[in-house]
């Protein structure tokens, strides 16, 4: 069942309201306002309920607006932009594209939603998206080149996240091979390509791309791996949503644009410099092997450079975990 946005703008003040108020406003009974709680709540959003003074969010949603968006975009990168959509609620904003590339959507569509059912991460995993807290974006790119032209455009994207974190104020990052932005070992976002093509070109990519905003102490318990928020970092100057997706949107625009221009050569120092994993050892695990070794950083490719039993091995980015040993 969707959220249901009627009751969310009624709560948007911060303040209580009764269940008997909120139903003469929405023109329904207070079993149905209670009902429509609980779906707030199996969407993650936290209502708090008093006896004697009703409902309240316990924290304020900061929802997606797209002009406030669009206005924070820099002038050069406004033209890379095709169209931005956002969605109250989707599966996945990155499968949304994908129907669109579908029907022929141009190159620099963008998409937003408040939540996702199901977000996506790497290896299949779930990306845990509540509804108003963090940012899922993905966008849709047309490349003239083919899928060999492309190798490494994660690691890109990964270059550009950070810097836009950075730009918010978040120091302490580092880039994980292939596609994690992590804070002192504890992920903040993430990057997944779905890639089309033919052999030889042309190719289309849609890029998504998960960042950790505010995410709720309801949902927080169940995520099973080291992570940490914007608003952990920055708890007494949060940037708000629609800044920090701005941000967001405008870094990876103009890092497909460059990429197309130059590839992967234009992004390796930036890479090399925030690679958290060089020099450590690390182990890597593929589909029905396990190697360990020390990281040596990448290739032109984009490849990971592991040194194991005295010899320096490549690995392409594909159904490979990486986690350093402790």
């Amino acid at each position: 069942m969707p959220v249901p946005l009627p009751l969310l703008t009624l709560l948007a003040d911060g303040r209580f309201h009764s269940g008997a108020a909120l139903g003469d406003a929405l023109g329904v009974t207070r079993s149905a306002v209670w009902k429509a709680v609980q779906v707030c709540t199996e969407h993650g959003i936290d209502i708090h309920s008093v006896r004697g003074k009703g409902y309240r969010l316990a924290q304020e949603l900061d929802l997606l607006q797209q002009d406030r968006i669009l206005s924070q975009l820099d002038t050069e990168v406004r033209p890379l932009l095709h169209c931005l959509e956002i969605h109250h609620e989707l599966d996945s904003t990155s499968k949304h594209l994908l129907r669109l590339a579908g029907s022929g959507a141009e190159s620099g569509t963008a998409c937003l939603a408040e939540a996702q059912t199901g977000g996506r991460g790497r290896r299949g995993r779930l990306w845990v998206s509540p509804f108003g807290a963090n940012i899922y974006l993905s966008i849709l790119w047309r490349f003239a080149q083919g899928p060999a032209a492309l190798s490494g455009l994660s690691l890109a994207i990964g270059v550009a996240v950070l810097e836009a974190v950075q730009a918010i104020g978040i120091e302490d990052c580092g880039l994980k091979w292939p596609n994690d932005v992590l804070w002192k070992g504890r992920k903040l976002a993430g990057v997944l390509l779905d890639l089309s093509a033919e052999a030889s070109g042309p190719s289309t990519v849609v890029v998504g791309i998960g960042l950790n905003v505010r995410m709720p102490d309801n949902v927080a318990a169940t995520i099973d791996q080291p992570w940490v928020d914007l608003h952990s970092l920055l708890p007494a100057a949060s940037p708000t949503r629609n800044h920090i997706a701005a941000l967001l949107l405008g870094r990876v625009l103009a890092a497909l644009s460059e990429f197309e221009r130059e590839g992967l050569a234009a992004f390796q120092t930036r890479w090399a410099r925030w690679d958290c994993l060089a020099g450590r050892f690390v182990t890597l695990q593929l589909p029905t092997q396990r190697f360990s070794g020390r990281a040596q950083g990448i290739d032109t490719t984009g490849a990971l450079l592991l040194e194991t039993e005295g010899q320096v091995r490549v690995y392409a980015a594909g159904e490979v975990s990486v986690r350093a040993l402790a």
